[in-house]
């Protein structure tokens, strides 16, 4: 495979020293939880808030997202906290709303990596856009199928993409939501060398006791980054409540 000249993800005022870390909440539910949370995640120390705003399910009835009316809510973080916004991207139309709401980094969620129809989709509303995009890996042990998104991304202009690493969706549910398979993400590093690697410990685990020692795995294999999923008053949160933590627990486990 021909070598990405891949640039730096890296905005003003991160460190670049590892790891870099991503929180925020699962979902935006409301302005209120999505302030409150971003502003205890920035009195920690960190600098990039996540936050789903159309949220992929596996079945229908369940909360899907707030939706575009919860784009203001990141825009007002980064007015009142200084964070860095980021969120997940599906289809065209989320790039083109998420572009106008000014948000810094987008992602491409493990469900939509499996499709090359809608990855390409993505490419080519971002094509002559700036802006760092990080890729889930495929919900399915396909290196290939991750690499592929990678190579769409870049054929159409995009260079300041990274990966993450979130784990592989299997019927084994005995200890992690998503199976690690960590010889994946080692095989990419090999394959892909200048591809900064993030891991997502909340998706892999799917409990909120193994965030910790998971991102000490992922540290301990030289991953660049972390995405953890963090809220306010993760209990009552209104997707995945389980993986999820308080600010004062994260700062805990990154410290």
């Amino acid at each position: 495979m021909e070598e990405m000249k891949l640039e730096s993800i890296l905005l003003p005022g991160i460190d670049p020293q590892r790891p870099i870390v991503i929180a925020g909440p699962c979902s935006a539910e409301s302005e209120e939880q999505v302030l409150e949370t971003a502003k205890n995640l920035a009195s920690k120390g960190i600098k990039i808030f996540r936050a789903g705003i159309w949220k992929p399910r596996t079945k229908p009835g369940g909360f899907e997202g707030i939706g575009v009316i919860g784009l203001p809510w990141l825009k007002k973080v980064k007015e009142e906290t200084g964070m860095y916004v980021a969120t997940e991207v599906a289809n065209k139309d989320h790039v083109f709303e998420a572009l106008k709401a000014g948000v810094d980094i987008l992602w491409i969620g493990a469900r939509t990596t499996v499709n090359p129809f809608a990855v390409q989709e993505i490419a080519d509303a971002l094509r002559g856009v700036d802006i760092p995009v990080l890729v889930k890996n495929p919900v399915n042990p396909d290196l290939e199928l991750w690499i592929g998104a990678f190579q769409r991304l870049y054929g159409a202009g995009i260079k300041r993409l990274g990966a993450i690493h979130r784990g592989f969706s299997s019927y084994d549910k005995k200890i992690y939501r998503n199976l690690p398979l960590w010889h994946i993400p080692i095989e990419l590093r090999r394959r892909m060398p200048n591809l900064p690697i993030f891991c997502d410990p909340s998706h892999i685990g799917g409990k909120r006791e193994l965030i910790a020692p998971l991102c000490q795995q992922a540290m301990d294999l030289s991953l660049d980054g972390l995405m953890i999923e963090s809220h306010c008053n993760p209990d009552a949160a209104w997707s995945d409540a389980a993986q999820q933590i308080t600010p004062d627990v994260l700062d805990y486990v990154l410290n």
